[in-house]
C-alpha cells in the first residue's frame, strides 16, 4: 500500500491512499462467503453459492462495495500510521478510484496536531493571591456562623425593618381577583423587596392581625404590569436573634471551650483554605500565562465539533429542566449571536489547552499506573455520587477509558507548568507549588477542580487521537 501525504493547512492533511487488488481479496472473499450464506439460489445449498453465479445474479459492485466497506477501518488505521501524521478525530473518506483486479484509490482528509513551539516555562511569572487572613476575615467568617445559629423568636409590637412575617396576600385589578396573586400563609422578611413594590411600606406599623391595602404593579402572569390593589394580612411578626460571640457560643459551633481557642482555629483554617486556593490559583493563571505566550493555529473541525458538543450539553440539561434555548438565552441577557460568538469563544480556547496539555505530557513522557487511573476513577464517582466500581463499569462500556487516562496525563501536565513558572505573592515571595502539590489536599476551585483532578473544566473531549 502506498500512501501520499498533502498539506492543505497546517491543521489538516489529505491523505492519497495506493491499495493493490491483492490485498482487497482477504474482504473480496468475506463478502462472497456472506452474499452466499444469505442467498436463496434454486440448485444451491446456502454458503455454497459459486462467486460467478453471484457476481451474475447481483452484479459485481455490490460485493465489491460490501468489501471495500469492510476493508476501509484498517486500510485506514494502516495508512493513518504508515503516514505518521497525529491526526485529530475521525477523517473523511471518499473513494477515488476502484479497478476490479488492479487497485483500490482513496484519499483521506482529517485534522491534525498543530506544529508548534513551547516556551521555557522559567520565563513566565505570574502572581497569585496571599495568604495573610486578617482580624476582620476572622470575624467576617464568624459573624456568618452566628448567622447560621441564629433563630426566630415571637414579638409582641409592630412589624418593623427586617422582621419576619407570616402574611396573607391577595390582588385585584378592577375589582376582580386576580388568581395567580392569591397567597396564604407566606413567609417573608420586612425590607427584602422581593414581592411587591409598596409591601414593605404597607407592613411596616402592622401588628399581628392587622390589615392593610395598597397599589402596586403586578410583575408577572396575566396582567403583568397592570395596576392593581393588593391586601396584606398579617398573622405573625418574629425577630432574628442572634447568639452573642463568647465562649457560650464557641461551645455551641465547635469543640473548643473558650472564644480565644475557637478564634485562633477559625484563623487556621482560613489559612489552610488560602493556601489551597493559592495553588489553585497558580495552576489556572500559570496555564493562562503559557496560553498568552504560545500562538497555535487551531484544527477548525475539532473546533467545530467542540463547539457543537457544548450547545449539545446545554440543550440537553435545558430539556431535562423543561426549558428552551430561548427562555435560558432571555435569563441570562444574551442574543443568540451572542450565545453563539461565546460558544466558539471557550471552544477555541479549550482545544487550545487540550493542545498545549498533550505537548507538555509527550515532553515529559508521562504514562498512567493503574493506581493512578483508579484513584481517578474514585474521585469522579465521589463527586458524582456513585459507588466507584459502577463508573469503572461505565467507562469500559462506553471505551472511555483511554479518555479517563488522558485526563491523568493532562493533570500532570498542569501541575508542571505550575511548577515551573514564577509563582509569586503580592509581596514578591515565591511560592513552591513543587512541594504544596505533592501534600495531601482537598483543595477545590470555583468550578470543582482540584489539583489532582485531571485537566481544567473546559478543555474538551474532542482533542482525541
Amino acid at each position: 500500500m502506498k500512501t501520499d501525504v498533502e498539506e492543505l493547512s497546517p491543521t489538516r492533511v489529505r491523505l492519497s491512499v495506493e491499495v493493490p487488488f491483492e490485498e482487497l481479496k482477504p474482504s473480496l472473499d468475506k463478502a462472497y462467503r456472506e452474499i452466499a450464506q444469505q442467498v436463496r439460489i434454486p440448485g444451491f445449498r446456502p454458503g455454497r453459492v459459486p462467486a460467478k453465479v453471484i457476481d451474475s445474479r447481483f452484479g459485481r459492485d455490490a460485493v465489491l462495495s460490501q468489501a471495500v466497506n469492510d476493508a476501509i477501518p484498517g486500510l485506514y488505521d494502516k495508512a493513518i500510521a504508515d503516514s505518521e501524521v497525529q491526526a485529530l478525530g475521525q477523517g473523511a473518506v471518499d473513494i477515488a478510484k476502484l479497478d476490479y483486479g488492479k487497485q483500490l484509490t482513496f484519499t483521506i482528509e482529517v485534522d491534525v496536531r498543530p506544529d508548534f513551539e513551547l516556551p521555557d516555562l522559567s520565563t513566565l511569572s505570574v502572581e497569585v493571591d496571599g495568604t495573610t487572613v486578617t482580624p476582620d476575615e476572622v470575624e467576617e467568617y464568624l459573624s456568618q456562623l452566628q448567622e447560621r445559629f441564629a433563630s426566630l423568636k415571637s414579638v409582641q409590637r409592630p412589624v418593623a425593618d427586617r422582621d419576619f412575617v407570616s402574611i396573607d396576600l391577595a390582588a385585584t385589578v378592577d375589582g376582580k381577583p386576580v388568581e395567580d396573586a392569591q397567597a396564604s400563609g407566606l413567609s417573608y422578611q420586612v425590607g427584602g423587596d422581593t414581592m411587591l413594590d409598596g409591601l414593605d411600606e404597607a407592613l411596616t406599623g402592622l401588628s399581628a392581625g392587622d390589615t392593610a391595602t395598597f397599589r402596586t404593579k403586578l410583575p408577572g402572569g396575566e396582567f403583568a404590569g397592570r395596576e392593581a390593589e393588593a391586601t396584606v394580612t398579617v398573622h405573625s411578626v418574629k425577630t432574628k436573634e442572634v447568639p452573642g460571640l463568647d465562649d457560650d457560643f464557641a461551645q455551641l459551633a465547635s469543640e473548643f471551650d473558650t472564644l480565644g481557642e475557637f478564634r485562633a482555629s477559625t484563623r487556621g483554617q482560613l489559612e489552610r483554605s488560602k493556601s489551597m486556593q493559592q495553588i489553585i490559583q497558580a495552576r489556572d493563571r500559570a496555564l493562562q500565562a503559557l496560553l498568552d505566550a504560545v500562538d497555535i493555529p487551531l484544527p477548525e473541525g475539532i473546533v467545530a465539533a467542540e463547539v457543537e458538543q457544548s450547545k449539545s450539553s446545554v440543550l440537553d440539561q435545558l430539556q431535562r429542566a423543561g426549558a428552551d434555548l430561548d427562555s435560558y438565552l432571555a435569563a441570562i441577557g444574551q442574543t443568540p449571536e451572542q450565545y453563539e460568538a461565546d460558544a466558539e469563544e471557550r471552544a477555541r480556547r479549550a482545544v487550545k489547552v487540550s493542545l498545549i496539555l498533550d505537548k507538555v505530557a509527550r515532553q515529559e513522557e508521562f504514562s498512567v499506573t493503574a493506581e493512578e487511573l483508579s484513584a481517578y476513577v474514585a474521585r469522579q464517582a465521589e463527586q458524582m455520587g456513585i459507588p466507584p466500581e459502577r463508573l469503572a463499569q461505565q467507562l469500559a462500556q462506553n471505551n472511555q477509558l483511554n479518555f479517563a487516562a488522558a485526563e491523568v496525563v493532562r493533570a500532570k501536565a498542569m501541575n508542571v507548568i505550575a511548577e515551573r513558572v514564577k509563582v509569586t505573592d503580592p509581596a514578591g515571595t515565591a511560592i513552591d507549588v513543587a512541594t504544596a502539590l505533592a501534600a495531601p489536599t482537598e483543595a477545590t476551585s470555583d468550578d470543582g477542580t482540584s489539583p489532582d483532578d485531571a485537566a481544567p473544566s473546559d478543555e474538551p473531549e474532542a482533542v482525541e487521537e
